[in-house]
């Protein structure tokens, strides 16, 4: 930066911006660390299909489970699939009531009358209900899906009840039909909480919306997650659904995609978190297909480290084993398993109860203008690197771009504007990082000894990941509010940041050191640009290209939430015994390429490696760094845990560096003595 001479006052910007991001930042940490009760919720239906096949009482299964660690239970609209089953409905299609007619079969009065008055119908559905309460909910949601006018009730007397339903058995038997105030309150009364899974109504009317809240009074519901691609009330009445859930202070429980990126999608679902101001709780589910597929242990340490604690999940959705692990019977895994998963989140410090939410965290306006200028000073030092810029152009750009984010931060959402200077923050220092320490290797005194190569290694990383972790925290704090915890809101540009780093530092080198950086002093940019360009490329340069090109695509591919790369098994069990040993895993990245690659490149410095070995190093060493920054864009995850992986990071990488150093310093000594042997 020889030339950047109003260095000093960008820097100075940056470190007032540095200030401004520290604030939000440990207001966001504070907001976190108070949200730390997790809620464990299993099906209702799942425990009692246990305890029929295990034959135990619901009551006694229910207890177990309980003292296991759930506390909350999710019930799911009945069916007459459901009622006929459980004995609290006698269902019949039309047909069946004539065969028996025809047949002699049938011999109650009732019907007799019935069929000799023309009122059995073949095409029509016939339901005998003997639970008065079971019976009229039937009837209610019937009538508001199908209309009144094809529910008739053709006979009643006492308890009992015949309805005709005027639409197709087989369908009719799958409907669903409400939510059971006799399980909810079932629920309750065994000291659980209710986790509510309606349906939407096909062309919801407000009373339709009014009707499942109805059910809900007197019953001690947690939570709401909805069923099908539809919340409740959309698409017109969702408003309607918010008040009722205010009301009554149910949580929108919003399920994790599988793709760990966002929500499974149900339309009308954004509109409801916001106007419940976010009171939203994500909810994760190990997919029934997978969960088959571990042990006990493994799908309690996903719970615990991988799930609640770096992704912000409050309820955990658990389905039970369907098979027993060797030595116990498939009540005693089931129990284990839940107990196991409560033990290890309260070891870890959360609570177990109705899931903590985040109240609506917005930072201060100013608090965000400030951290912005902070980046866009560090994107005209940056820039500088690059193109030459006078003072008075610097000073023109940093207002422009300044005058920009004021006026989008105050008179419009902002949105925008702070993921487009995250954007920039996480593209920007890793590579400021990078350029740094260039430029004090460019003044060292270079000695070939080993212990003056790591002590330079070690400066230089440690004043690196300084840097790379300030950019990290401006990221954190820019995108830090309730809309971005949640993951409802999310960082764009991903993909960009894992390629942008390389491609700067890579035509950082190229003017630094290329044939046309002499030149380059003299001439524009676009003269040495053209150079650039013109300059010719031998064979072997190509097939340099070609393999860089195949590396490119397995970094990208194992990168994000949708990788295409598969991930090696003995890569999986490192990871796994990382996450046992440290807080927080550091990146493979950052501490088995990056780093290390710092420490070698330090050593190709000192000891004249050739330049295509040392800018190699170069690159890698300036991924390790952007994967550092690139941590904090993932706003679910809580702001200390990302300083904490970089941290991790930063000391295993720096173990494996220095021993990568001493291990080639080793060998180089050893051939060196072997070549001075005498034949």
């Amino acid at each position: 930066m020889k030339k950047f001479c109003y260095k000093y006052l960008l820097i100075l910007f940056i470190i007032v911006g540095f200030t401004a991001v520290l604030t939000i930042d440990w207001q966001r940490h504070n907001i976190e660390a108070n949200n730390k009760t997790v809620e464990m919720v299993m099906d209702y239906e799942s425990i009692c299909e246990l305890a029929k096949t295990m034959g135990v009482s619901e009551k006694e299964m229910l207890r177990q489970f309980k003292q296991a660690g759930i506390t909350t239970l999710a019930v799911y609209e009945t069916t007459l699939e459901k009622l006929a089953y459980g004995g609290k409905l006698t269902v019949f299609p039309g047909t069946k009531i004539l065969d028996d007619y025809r047949a002699g079969l049938l011999q109650e009065q009732t019907w007799l009358q019935l069929v000799a008055k023309g009122d059995i119908k073949p095409e029509e559905v016939y339901i005998v209900g003997t639970n008065q309460a079971a019976a009229s909910e039937v009837k209610s949601d019937l009538e508001r899906r199908l209309g009144a006018e094809r529910v008739n009730v053709l006979n009643q007397q006492g308890n009992r009840i015949i309805l005709s339903i005027k639409t197709n058995y087989e369908k009719a038997m799958k409907w669903n039909l409400g939510l059971p105030t006799d399980e909810m309150r079932e629920v309750n009364n065994n000291g659980f909480l209710v986790m509510a899974r309606p349906t939407n109504y096909n062309k919801v009317k407000p009373e339709d919306v009014k009707a499942v809240f109805e059910r809900l009074n007197g019953i001690n519901v947690s939570g709401m997650m909805f069923v099908a691609e539809e919340i409740l009330g959309y698409p017109g009445n969702i408003k309607e659904t918010a008040a009722n859930m205010k009301k009554r202070s149910i949580t929108f429980a919003m399920i994790e995609h599988p793709s760990q990126l966002q929500f499974y999608n149900q339309a009308g679902m954004f509109e409801l978190a916001s106007l419940l101001d976010y009171q939203v709780g994500r909810v994760y589910r190990i997919a029934k297909d997978e969960q088959p597929k571990l042990k006990v242990e493994e799908a309690v340490h996903r719970w615990a480290i991988t799930t609640d604690q770096e992704r912000n999940i409050r309820i955990n959705l658990l389905h039970k084993y369907d098979k027993p692990e060797a030595g116990e019977d498939l009540i005693e895994t089931n129990i284990r398993y839940i107990t196991s998963v409560k033990n290890e989140l309260i070891a870890k410090g959360y609570q177990i109860g109705k899931a903590s939410t985040f109240p609506p965290f917005y930072p201060a306006n100013w608090l965000l203008l400030t951290a912005v200028i902070g980046i866009l000073a560090a994107a005209v030092l940056l820039l500088g690197q690059l193109v030459p810029i006078s003072a008075r152009g610097a000073i023109l750009l940093l207002f422009f771009w300044g005058a920009v984010s004021l006026l989008t931060l105050y008179k419009g959402s902002g949105v925008l504007t702070r993921q487009v200077a995250a954007l920039i923050a996480d593209n920007t220092f890793p590579v400021l990082s990078m350029v740094w320490v260039l430029e004090r290797w460019e003044k060292l005194n270079k000695t070939p000894a080993l212990l003056a190569i790591i002590k330079e290694a070690v400066l230089g990383i440690t004043a690196a990941t300084a840097i790379s972790l300030a950019g990290g925290l401006y990221v954190g704090a820019l995108l830090g509010d309730v809309r971005f915890f949640l993951d409802i809101a999310i960082f764009r540009g991903v993909k960009l940041t894992f390629i942008a780093p390389v491609i700067l530092i890579i035509f950082i080198l190229l003017k630094r050191y290329s044939q046309a950086r002499e030149s380059s002093e003299k001439a524009c940019f676009g003269e040495w640009l053209q150079k650039l360009l013109n300059y010719p490329l031998r064979v072997k340069s190509l097939i340099i290209i070609v393999f860089a090109g195949i590396a490119a695509w397995i970094y990208i591919g194992r990168s994000g939430h949708t990788a295409g790369v598969p991930v090696p098994g003995i890569e999986i069990k490192l990871r796994y015994l990382l996450e046992e040993m440290m807080y927080a895993r550091p990146r493979e990245k950052e501490f088995l390429i990056g780093h290390p690659a710092f420490f070698l490149a330090v050593m190709a410095i000192y000891r004249q490696w050739p330049r295509i070995i040392l800018w190699s190093l170069i690159i890698l060493a300036t991924i390790g760094q952007g994967s550092m920054v690139e941590t904090f864009a993932h706003l679910r995850t809580p702001v200390v845990v990302s300083f904490i992986r970089g941290i991790d990071g930063w000391l295993v990488g720096s173990i494996i560096g220095i021993a990568a150093a001493a291990s080639i310093y080793a060998m180089s000594y050893c051939l060196r003595m072997l070549g001075r042997r005498p034949a």
